[in-house]
């Protein structure tokens, strides 16, 4: 049985509508602070960040109002990338900590990430028992006057984001004589990134770095890599970085102008990291994960198992098989060793760490050949169309036609009101073919 209000990556959907109103998130703060508030008897405290989207102003007083009416005591942070929310969660010993953020969705939409006190992404049994909660009657979560929380701004949380984040690399490690096109997407990094850098001593041409509340994500960001693509080019730079809007993923370019994508920035950090002996067990890559990468790991003796798509589920699979590197194609990629979720800026450093010994962004980041692979996105109006009959048998059909010569992958998204289809081939004329099948029985 599928959750109620929470998709693969916390709950998300349009301002103002569903699940993404004042009145819901009142409903979500006081829900979730309850659940949380007797995870640690001696401290009853929750930290805030949030991406730079014009609607965080009316949903964050909302969420505030509903943990500080159960009784949590509130820390808010402002725009911080999500796993400087997690690593803060963690570090200042907080009960829970709530990133309000659509990440990659388009201004419009909106919504939150939950952390329990581990920097950790919820199961799926937590987020059950916190959406009955939800569901329940508030007045017994509702705390007595005496005892409400209080609510206190830090206005140091990117600082103290970035001092961890160094404390991952050697003292004298710095990027003085590398130049980086950087895309903050005018999202949650546009302060941290740049000043992280800079810090270290790069040259950093800097866009997505103006937000207006209205423009994250908008024609920047990881899911528009031309425009690092564009800068790397232009600037003669060695390497082009881009983030999405809460910066848990993150999208290269080599000097060449050439994206990377997740896939190819996992096979390197992998053959390196089992080169240096930090590689633990193996990597969890998911559905969508490129064959090329699955076979290049095979070839180098790395194990490679695929979780369900989502963060979350390559974090909780981690954990099950004890792996430290995982990731998604789309640049969600954890490092174990350091990081509870997936951090942009985190993998962004340990490639840089490796560029910086004059190798060039080409020979470092394009480590195996991947398989032709397209994938399309259908707008629907309604996801449950998947399991129409029509659209099964297209399912079937394709596959049929496929055989042994590729793969095919059709899921409903968890952040989107999207159908995604993925198909891949040495055959593009084959994977078109498959895909259109598919396309048609959905849109009829």
């Amino acid at each position: 049985m599928r959750n109620k209000y929470f998709g693969t990556d916390g709950i998300r959907g349009t301002v103002n509508k569903g699940n993404i109103t004042g009145e819901k998130f009142f409903k979500f703060g006081l829900a979730s602070g309850h659940f949380f508030k007797n995870q640690k008897k001696n401290k009853q405290v929750a930290i805030i960040a949030k991406d730079t989207r014009l609607s965080g102003y009316t949903l964050e007083p909302a969420l505030v109002s509903g943990l500080v009416s159960g009784g949590m005591h509130v820390f808010t942070l402002g725009p911080l990338p999500t796993n400087g929310l997690a690593m803060l969660t963690k570090s200042m010993k907080a009960n829970m900590g709530i990133m309000i953020t659509a990440s990659h969705n388009p201004f419009y939409d909106n919504g939150l990430k939950l952390f329990g006190p581990d920097g950790l992404k919820l199961s799926d049994k937590i987020e059950k028992k916190i959406e009955k909660l939800i569901d329940g009657k508030n007045s017994k979560q509702l705390t007595d006057p005496k005892l409400l929380g209080r609510v206190k701004r830090l206005e140091d949380g990117n600082d103290r984001y970035i001092k961890i984040l160094k404390k991952n690399f050697p003292k004298n490690f710095n990027l003085k004589g590398i130049k980086i096109v950087l895309d903050c997407a005018n999202g949650a990094c546009y302060k941290a990134a740049p000043q992280l850098l800079k810090d270290l001593g790069a040259k950093v041409i800097s866009v997505g770095i103006n937000p207006n509340g209205l423009n994250i994500n908008e024609k920047c960001g990881s899911t528009y890599p031309s425009l690092i693509r564009l800068g790397v080019k232009k600037f003669k730079a060695h390497i082009g970085i881009s983030f999405d809007g809460d910066a848990d993923r993150v999208i290269m370019c080599d000097e060449k102008g050439k994206i990377i994508d997740g896939d190819q920035i996992i096979a390197m950090l992998a053959k390196r990291w089992k080169n240096k002996n930090i590689l633990k067990g193996g990597v969890i890559g998911t559905l969508m994960s490129n064959y090329g990468l699955e076979k290049f790991l095979r070839d180098e003796n790395i194990k490679f198992i695929r979780s369900k798509v989502g963060d979350r589920y390559v974090k909780e699979k981690m954990k099950q098989e004890n792996f430290n590197l995982g990731g998604e194609q789309s640049g969600h990629i954890i490092l174990g060793k350091f990081a509870t979720t997936g951090d942009g800026l985190l993998v962004a450093l340990e490639v840089l760490f490796s560029l910086r010994k004059n190798k060039r962004a080409s020979e470092l980041l394009n480590v195996f050949s991947p398989l032709p692979q397209i994938l399309e996105n259908i707008i629907v109006k309604d996801k449950e169309v998947i399991n129409d009959s029509k659209c099964k048998e297209a399912i079937k059909k394709a596959n049929q036609i496929m055989g042994s010569k590729g793969r095919i992958l059709v899921r409903k998204s968890g952040t989107e009101p999207k159908i995604r289809i993925m198909a891949e081939s040495h055959d593009k004329n084959l994977i078109r073919k498959c895909i259109l099948l598919i396309k048609k029985s959905i849109k009829n």
